[in-house]
């Protein structure tokens, strides 16, 4: 697959946010959004999901949305799910349905860790995008998760200004209603040693307790803090190409 790198102007400040595209090969086929992790940018994902997007021939698409969650971003409030990295997703998305080949009632969207993270809050944001969404070992509450993990902080301290509040604003619990309008699968590994698989647990039971009829689904895992591209296909081409299923009696 070819990359193009592109250019689109944020909704929000006018400034111009870079992405990563890469056609399928074919006309009117998926689009897959690929988040990026917590410490990185929009071209930590190459290596895994331009193989995945050419094995189904999908269009792929890498956003930065303002770069890492470190404190060593200059940039680093406006990236943690604030609501200019929110938009800038939304914005390139919307650029590229208009100005590529793409099949715009499939969207997919696919996070890991950090990305797991934002793949939440865009179900919080914008749910009716995507045909489906998979958010693999994702933090679900920063300020638990900055008193889970020392090593990671002063980063959430540093996204969020120090702020309790921004943590709780930058958090998918706190969107626990909008959340379940997705169609969405968690995945996360039980003895994920970076980010308890608690997180999931307690976002899923949230949602399942008011919304016992929406389409989240939580898969707890015999692994750590991983992506398995092969249980995120299941999932996402379970969604596209629908199969009647038979259903047994006890």
């Amino acid at each position: 697959m070819e990359q193009t790198e592109i250019l689109i102007q944020s909704t929000i400040d006018g400034t111009m946010q870079p992405s990563l595209f890469y056609a399928a090969s074919k006309s009117n086929r998926p689009l897959l959004v690929s988040l990026h992790t917590w410490s990185y940018n929009r071209y930590n994902r190459i290596t895994e999901m331009v193989p995945f997007a050419e094995k189904y021939d999908f269009n792929l698409l890498l956003p930065e949305f303002r770069g890492s969650n470190l404190d060593t971003n200059e940039h680093c409030t406006l990236a943690c799910a604030s609501l200019h990295a929110k938009q800038d997703i939304k914005d390139a998305i919307d650029y590229v349905v208009r100005n590529s080949d793409i099949d715009a009632d499939n969207i997919f969207l696919l996070g890991c860790s950090g990305g797991g993270h934002m793949a939440l809050m865009m179900c919080g944001f914008c749910p009716e995008y995507f045909k489906a969404v998979g958010a693999f070992v994702p933090i679900t509450d920063l300020n638990k998760w900055a008193e889970q993990n020392p090593k990671y902080r002063r980063h959430v301290l540093a996204c969020c200004s120090g702020s309790q509040e921004e943590m709780r604003l930058r958090s998918p619990v706190t969107y626990a209603d909008i959340i379940a309008k997705a169609n969405l699968k968690i995945f996360h590994g039980k003895y994920d040693p970076v980010v308890p698989h608690t997180h999931s647990l307690t976002l899923y039971d949230l949602i399942l307790q008011k919304h016992p009829s929406a389409r989240v689904f939580l898969d707890i895992f015999d692994g750590r803090h991983e992506l398995d591209l092969d249980a995120a296909a299941y999932w996402f081409l379970s969604q596209y190409e629908k199969h009647e299923m038979t259903e047994v009696t006890g």
